[in-house]
């Protein structure tokens, strides 16, 4: 195989993906009432207008309210959606626009248009959430552009990076940071040395970001700009952060709802409010604002002369919008070109404001956390890749299991880890005792980490022992369908851990801790369980990836009498349980039900190694 026939099978996996995608969502678009969508989440009806006005870009925005029984919804900041009308004689009106900020109850919508249309003001209006297909869009347009490239850099970039040629290293100059240990210098130079890409592994508490940053430190010197991405706003608000700490001029991409708030001083939005010149921008907005307000008199009942005057003050205020969003491009390009480093996600590199820009290097942190098609779309901008992550954690989210099974689930960074020679493997890691480490280490990692001298032995001193499996075998504790058979929940399992949490949390209450579950369903019950303890956040495996906790409660929830585990198959969401602990972990689970599987009975074995097997009936009353 070529990369070309590789690649062109991944997009017609692409496509059957976005295939499911949409028919999941059109389902309850079109086959629900208002009452059923408005439950699923999808749908708010009927809204409070709570303002309008003129936002970024001289676009007329609106916020709204859902004034009715709140629900948990889907929409998002940036998402697309649907503003309709059900009054009398506007029926079937709509118009489109895109999520600025959203809440439980309330919403903030930008319209890209002049003006909303007039029925927006005769009431009875709703919203709904509408398929999101720009990011299918712009991964459909990078990967025809590799696909059908046949020469130059991103031709090489392609066939080297997909393994095909070798990459070239050129070591320009020694380099290394006091800041730094050995494997994470190596890794600071291959960044540098690369001609085409550098692969970066970083298990758990290895220091990732810190190589990066170093890295990215080096690669600016010389006046380069770099872009960096990742896979969740989460993810490069944390990268920005640390950047900017450097002293690194950084410009955060994105929409600014979606951006931490301790990140949004680094934003476009606020960088141009800043900048001297943008005070002639509000004043062009404010005259046409004005001039609105002075045609909306002439708005019911009038002439031919008001007519024409309404015409004409609406065309000027048309006029002074224009001016103040060509002004506001030139601010906008004068903000990236002083930039340094430019971070935003995969799918916001495809940003308007960075059209034809190319960059001597793109950085993809977590890149083991997006479908390959994503990781495409920086890179055509890119004259060098730098993928750093860790193929052993949780795999890319893939809708449609058949596109799964087939390889869409096999990210870039999975792919170059497996075919290239030259990978770096960041082997000191910082976060957990190592007695915590040791299992990850031996199962997905060849037993090459190393814990740190400052943390190998460390604990908690309200609670001792670093690692406790608590086996519920023979307690007749069951699993079940959660609500509306979604998801499972083991209630008695939940139950046992607040009362082993009880026997040691009160003397520590400062310590921070975390219940985790691969189980939505179990999460939402141990919320309800735990919600005394300001000091325990309660969340899904998925959700808590790259985050870490002095001490951490895994609940398993499988048992049945068949030995089922479901999804507890994927062991690289184990792993990212396993490795969030900083002193302490406690697993909670059946062996009965897992032990027949090869990795939970490694792991057990593991637990009667180092003397951490308890038995629930020591917790029950």
């Amino acid at each position: 195989m070529d990369a070309i026939t590789e690649l062109g099978r991944l997009a017609q996996l692409l496509r059957q993906e976005q295939q499911e995608d949409f028919k999941l969502h059109e389902m309850y678009l079109n086959q629900r009432s208002v009452k059923d969508r408005r439950l699923a989440g999808i749908t708010w009806f009927p809204l409070k207008v709570i303002e309008t006005g003129y936002g970024m870009g001289a676009y007329p925005f609106m916020v709204v309210e859902n004034p009715g029984e709140k629900h948990r919804h889907f929409f998002q900041p940036a998402s697309p959606v649907s503003l309709f009308s059900a009054a009398p004689g506007n029926e079937g009106e709509s118009i489109k626009g895109t999520i600025g900020y959203v809440d439980d109850s309330r919403m903030k919508i930008t319209f890209y248009m002049d003006d909303l249309p007039d029925w927006t003001e005769e009431g009875k209006l709703g919203v709904n959430l509408l398929f999101d297909g720009k990011t299918y869009d712009e991964m459909f347009k990078a990967m025809n552009e590799v696909i059908n490239v046949q020469k130059g850099r991103l031709k090489e970039l392609r066939d080297k990076i997909l393994g095909y040629e070798t990459p070239a290293f050129y070591q320009v100059e020694k380099v290394s940071s006091d800041a730094l240990n050995a494997s994470q210098n190596e890794a600071l130079q291959m960044m540098l040395d690369a001609e085409d890409v550098a692969i970066i592994h970083g298990p758990p508490g290895t220091g990732k970001t810190t190589t990066l940053v170093q890295g990215i430190r080096h690669l600016t010197k010389d006046g380069r700009q770099v872009i960096v991405c990742a896979p969740s706003n989460a993810a490069v608000d944390h990268l920005t952060r640390s950047i900017a700490a450097q002293g690194i001029r950084v410009l955060r991409l994105g929409n600014l709802a979606k951006v931490e708030e301790d990140t949004t001083s680094y934003t476009l939005d606020v960088l141009l409010q800043r900048d001297k010149d943008f005070k002639q921008i509000k004043e062009l907005k404010k005259r046409a604002t004005e001039l609105r307000k002075m045609g909306g008199k002439y708005k019911r009942s009038f002439g031919k002369e008001e007519a024409e005057q309404r015409k004409l003050i609406f065309r000027e205020a048309k006029e002074l919008n224009r001016e103040a969003r060509d002004l506001e491009t030139y601010l906008v390009q004068r903000t990236i070109d002083q930039a340094q480093v430019i971070t935003c996600t995969l799918i916001g590199s495809t940003h308007e404001y960075l059209k034809e820009r190319k960059f001597a290097a793109v950085i993809i942190d977590e890149a083991g956390q997006c479908i390959e098609p994503a990781a495409w779309v920086p890179i055509i901008r890119a004259e060098k890749v730098i993928m750093a992550g860790d193929p052993f954690q949780l795999p890319p989210t893939v809708k449609s299991q058949e596109a799964a099974k087939a390889g869409l689930a096999v990210s870039l960074l999975e792919k170059s880890v497996e075919r290239l020679e030259k990978v770096n493997l960041l082997r000191m890691q910082y976060r957990m005792n190592e007695k915590i480490m040791q299992f990850s280490n031996a199962q997905f990692y060849n037993g090459k980490l190393e814990a740190f001298e400052g943390v190998k032995n460390r604990s908690l001193e309200a609670s001792p022992k670093v690692v406790e499996w608590i086996d519920t075998a023979g307690c007749g504790y069951q699993e079940e369908a959660g609500e509306n058979n979604e998801s499972l929940v083991n209630k008695e399992e939940a139950a046992l851990i607040k009362r082993h949490l009880e026997t040691w949390v009160h003397t520590s209450p400062h310590t921070e801790i975390a219940v985790i579950s691969p189980y939505r369903a179990q999460v939402e019950w141990l919320e309800a369980e735990l919600k005394e303890y300001p000091n325990v956040t309660v969340n899904t495996v998925d959700s808590f990836q790259g985050q870490e906790r002095e001490a951490v409660y895994i609940s398993l929830v499988r048992s049945n009498e068949n030995g089922d585990i479901g999804f507890l198959k994927d062991y690289r969401r184990m792993n990212v349980a396993l490795t969030r602990a900083m002193k302490k972990l406690v697993v909670v689970g059946d062996s009965a039900t897992l032990g027949n599987d090869k990795f939970y009975s490694a792991f057990l074995d593991y637990i009667e190694s180092i003397g951490a097997y308890h038995t629930a009936w020591e917790w029950m009353a």
